[in-house]
């Protein structure tokens, strides 16, 4: 009888796996339970810390006029000239000082440019923000811009990975987003001889300007 191919050895094993189960040998573990040690630190201040701790550059805002102050000040120091910002609430908010911005309409991207942007979720413990397809400013701004800013507020804080994307299920019900992203700082690769590379495929810098709006009503 001529011996069996790999693939009827592989299917034999599965079927023998299907039908003699092993009873689970933990049986009493909380999956759900996180494995992580709770931290003393506020939420804000543990997004804070991890986020500058992968080259993140972080901004607390008292208000949205705070951020606008905060915002004009960094531009005049780093020199920024072009911006790129798609989403309304935002734009909004810069119509009120006058600050300049290029639509969706008129898309000349270039090198240096910066782009705003709002999140779905900012992720405590990794530093890391969410996004996806269904924002205004979509997939590409994003990834496209030397300068990558995000307006987000404390009510967006949550402490895992799950959690965001659970508040984000909740948030669009079965509009469910075809895209969904973590940033965790600036885009760098370290392929090419080991030597670690910013801006590679994604934005240089990032700076998160995080809105308190725990007092709204």
């Amino acid at each position: 009888m001529e011996e069996s191919t790999s693939r009827e050895k592989v299917l034999k094993k599965i079927r023998k796996a299907l039908i003699h189960k092993t009873n689970q040998p933990f049986p009493k573990i909380d999956l759900e339970k996180s494995i992580y040690s709770l931290s003393t630190d506020s939420p804000e201040e543990q997004f804070a810390k991890a986020f500058t701790k992968v080259g993140g550059q972080f901004v607390f805002c008292e208000s949205e006029l705070d951020f606008l102050e905060n915002i004009i000040s960094l531009a005049e120091q780093k020199g920024w000239k072009k911006f790129f910002c798609w989403e309304k609430k935002i734009t909004d908010l810069m119509d009120q000082c006058a600050f300049p911005y290029q639509p969706k309409e008129n898309v000349d991207f270039e090198e240096g440019m910066a782009g705003i942007t709002g999140c779905e979720a900012l992720i405590a413990r990794l530093g890391s923000i969410m996004i996806s397809s269904k924002q205004q400013s979509g997939r590409r701004l994003a990834a496209i811009s030397t300068t990558h800013l995000v307006l987000a507020y404390t009510s967006q804080i949550v402490q895992e990975l799950k959690d965001g994307l659970q508040f984000i299920r909740t948030k669009y019900q079965d509009q469910f987003p075809s895209q969904i992203a973590t940033i965790t700082g600036p885009s760098r690769t370290a392929d090419i001889e080991k030597t670690l590379v910013t801006g590679a495929h994604g934005p240089k810098e990032i700076f998160v300007f995080l809105v308190d709006d725990s007092t709204k009503s």
